[in-house]
């Protein structure tokens, strides 16, 4: 029987507290128990993707959490789990790390493809955001922040630190695949606060450092 190739842990992000907008984001595009705001969460991304089976039932079997998302697209799998009690989400990441031999240091740090600040965006321009969102409506006149990061989970992270520095709309967020994507929408100040929250969090994140994206 072929052994099995090695598991690697892409990312792992701990938020301590979620703030309205992401949780009722992250809800409206689950497809598990929906998280509320509050509470704390984990995702987890590795490779091979369908890996997130197992670790999903390690961590429920060993924890009182509640799975929120388990994605296998083409190479990455992404789960995420949340509770009230912040102190068994840290022990899912614990025994999930356990169960494919890994620790936090071994996570790819991220890397960051866009950063990008537009300021005063046009009518057309909103309304073409607006037809695909996944968040609030963005409107004509806005400053529109985009962000798209690898490993994609790392994303969640700085949606989060955003919303809790500014005022700012939530626009898009996507956790999974190749790529993370982040779309923020406010006034000029709002935007800047959140922007730097964002640069200083995934900043703080350890970690190899992540190949290219091809």
């Amino acid at each position: 029987m072929p052994s099995s190739p090695p598991i690697t842990l892409r990312a792992v992000v701990h938020l301590d507290q979620m703030q309205p907008q992401f949780a009722a984001t992250s809800a409206a595009n689950s497809d598990g128990y929906f998280p509320v705001a509050g509470e704390s969460a984990l995702w987890l991304e590795v490779e091979p993707g369908i890996v997130v089976n197992r670790l999903l039932d390690v961590a429920l079997k060993a924890c009182q959490v509640t799975p929120g998302t388990l994605i296998t697209e083409r190479h990455y799998g992404t789960l995420e789990v949340h509770g009230e009690d912040q102190g068994q989400v840290l022990r899912a990441r614990e025994v999930m790390l356990q169960a494919i031999g890994r620790r936090l240091e071994d996570q790819l740090a991220p890397r960051i493809l866009t950063d990008e600040v537009i300021r005063q965006i046009s009518d057309h321009h909103a309304m073409l955001i607006n037809r695909t969102r996944a968040g609030m409506l963005v409107l004509g006149g806005d400053t529109l922040y985009t962000l798209e990061v690898t490993p994609a989970v790392h994303v969640t992270l700085a949606a989060n630190e955003a919303e809790k520095a500014a005022p700012v709309r939530l626009v898009g967020l996507g956790a999974d695949g190749a790529v993370g994507r982040l779309r923020l929408a406010g006034g000029d100040a709002e935007i800047d606060a959140a922007v730097t929250a964002v640069r200083r969090a995934l900043a703080e994140i350890p970690g190899r450092q992540a190949p290219e994206v091809r």
